[in-house]
């Protein structure tokens, strides 16, 4: 087993292709078509000697997307110049207009009047309705600098499109398309402002969509821009009208209002983001409304440590939403001491399950599993040394993939990583209580951490019986230098129960932690939030995902105040931070700051101004 690649790809690697396609986890970033990987690796030095048939994306800060045949997997990583090597995972849009609690008025309406002119902000999202009034300026012409759409495929027409059978629409769109992706991107089309004015000024609405044939079709992205940029040309305003926009249309499945993305294309869009910034010569805000839940949750993931490097290139703030799975009954934790069960809800018509084990690696403890039909099998190998490797066993109808994980470079977790399938491919798991028994042998912290996928990939009913809300904020929203953000109920003025919790002062095992990490950072209003949306009108939204750009833009307005106005030029990254946990305001029920629920509490932008 190769210490340089994760426990998830090792896993994929040793599963055949038919029953890794039934769990869809494990074959996120493999293409059976050309039978190769899309991986993320971080190195050093040149990538040079890699073979000829691996195709090398280099992005920033070390890191890069590589194509591999499946064969040469484990070859491309014993290169000495690669570090660690990862497999994309799905991240999913985190949703369940400003609000006057953020206290935006108080310089937005008054002295210093601001609007966030000059900087910009990025959303990378599901797209955007570029031809909404709320993202022109007062002239008709957009406020959009840069739109990348990664979506579009080698015949010109971006996926979601040929999905939904509208394809033939836009024959003419392969002549007059601009020429190609982006500098360094391998897929997808950029296109710039002119591009955009000149569609704009089309006079039919056939022609434009003939010469822009991109859709947001969930609206997700809509209402992120709106909410952190929409312009003053309506009743309705963003945070920081005047800020300019790059929007960067993420591929994947964007078709309904849980469309997914992977990291990788994550990773091109803050590398494309923060490139174009530094083009620009100008602060920059990146907006990220999508998490999951899949890693230790400790800042450890490639994409979480490539985001803290990326946090610090140029003047940088990036704002990540903590996650709706604080109420989805998806993590469990403690300490074991003794012998400990933890139960399971499996819901009818679950295909698949996906359940990560994280716990200190020098702790020894057998682990049993108990099938509703009362069959018992031992997960942990009769060897106690745990030195990694998979396996897979049968309980009762099921199927059990079982990974032993090794800690990294970069995390001294331990991982078990399990995979339930039916042992019928078509067929679903056993519907009922699945039953963890923990037996401790050596114990040295006890401290362990279940969690399940996403709760917009289970059922509902799916679920640990007595569930741990702490630690339930989303990946990326465990990255140290980004601004986490979870959201709070504006008309009870008390926290979401659905928004991410984190940690404040202490761990979930009640270590002190100290107050550089806490998390999230701060709360803002994600309950009933009037954002745009895609059919011209406006439509209420709930959920990080929107509580996330109301921080964004007080962060752009802080970045104009100091950058371009010149009050303070080295306002952004930690600083920018501060300022907000600074002057965060109180939420109602919360004495104890910072804390796991709301951080420091609500976002207040005319208080952070010193």
């Amino acid at each position: 087993m190769s210490q340089k690649i994760e426990n998830q790809l090792m896993l994929a690697l040793e599963t055949p292709q038919e029953v890794r396609e039934r769990t869809e986890d494990l074959d996120t970033g493999f293409d059976p078509a050309s039978g190769t990987w899309e991986l993320i690796v971080k190195y050093n030095g040149s990538l040079d000697a890699l073979p000829g048939m691996v195709r090398v994306e280099p992005l920033i800060a070390g890191y890069a997307i590589l194509t591999v045949p499946e064969a040469l997997v484990e070859a491309a990583g014993a290169n000495p110049q690669i570090e660690y090597v990862e497999k994309p995972k799905n991240f999913y849009f985190i949703q369940e207009g400003p609000s006057a609690r953020a206290c935006i008025a108080g310089v937005t309406a008054r002295d210093p009047f601001l609007s966030g002119q000059g900087v910009l902000v990025a959303v990378i999202d599901s797209g955007i309705a570029y031809q909404r009034s709320e993202f022109r300026k007062e002239d008709g012409t957009t406020r959009i600098l840069y739109f990348w759409d990664q979506t579009i495929t080698p015949d010109g027409i971006a996926q979601d499109i040929v999905e939904s059978g509208l394809s033939g629409q836009f024959q003419g769109f392969r002549e007059t398309r601009p020429p190609g992706p982006p500098r360094g991107f391998f897929k997808g089309v950029e296109f710039d402002a002119d591009w955009i004015n000149e569609t704009l000024a089309l006079p039919m609405e056939a022609e434009r969509w003939e010469r822009m044939p991109t859709i947001d079709v969930s609206g997700h992205g809509t209402a992120v821009a709106g909410i952190a940029a929409a312009s003053r040309t309506t009743s309705y305003q963003g945070v920081a009208p005047e800020a300019d926009l790059l929007i960067v249309k993420l591929g994947g499945d964007n078709g309904d209002l849980t469309g997914y993305s992977k990291t990788t294309e994550i990773l091109r869009a803050v590398t494309y983001c923060v490139k174009k910034a530094q083009e620009l010569e100008r602060p920059l805000v990146i907006n990220l409304s999508f998490g999951n839940t899949y890693g230790a949750h400790d800042g450890s993931t490639l994409l979480e440590r490539f985001l803290d490097n990326a946090a610090e290139i140029g003047r940088c703030v990036i704002c990540v939403g903590s996650g709706n799975e604080g109420n989805s009954s998806g993590h469990v934790a403690g300490k074991l001491t003794g012998k400990r069960m933890i139960d399971l809800a499996i819901a009818g018509f679950e295909r698949h399950l996906s359940v990560q084990l994280w716990k200190y690696y020098g702790d020894q403890f057998r682990i049993l599993l108990r099938a509703p039909g009362g069959t018992t099998a031992s997960l942990m190998p009769e060897r106690q040394d745990t030195s990694g490797g998979g396996y897979a066993l049968r309980v009762e109808d099921a199927r059990i993939l079982v990974y032993f994980g090794e800690p990294t470079p970069y995390s001294a977790s331990q991982e078990i990583y399990l995979e339930l399938l039916p042992q019928e491919p078509g067929t679903f798991l056993q519907e009922g209580i699945w039953r963890f028994l923990l037996e401790p042998v050596r114990i040295v912290t006890g401290a362990f951490s279940f969690y399940l996928p996403s709760a917009v990939t289970r059922n509902r009913g799916t679920g640990f019986l007595e569930p741990t809300p702490e630690r339930t904020l989303t990946i990326p929203g465990s990255a140290s230098k980004v601004i986490t953000v979870g959201a709070y109920d504006p008309a009870f003025e008390a926290y979401a129960d659905f928004s991410g919790r984190g940690y404040g002062m202490t761990n979930v095992l009640g270590e002190r932690v100290g107050y550089g990490i806490a998390k999230p950072d701060l709360v803002a209003p994600g309950v009933g939030i009037l954002a745009p949306d895609v059919l011209g009108g406006y439509s209420y939204q709930t959920g990080t995902s929107f509580s996330t750009p109301i921080v964004s833009g007080s962060a752009a307005l802080l970045m104009e105040w100091g950058i371009i106005r010149g009050k303070d030029p080295y306002l952004y990254g930690e600083k920018i931070k501060a300022y907000l946990r600074g002057s965060a305001q109180s939420i109602r029920g919360e004495t104890i700051y910072p804390n796991e629920k709301v951080g420091f509490g609500s976002v207040c932008a005319s208080e952070s101004i010193p």
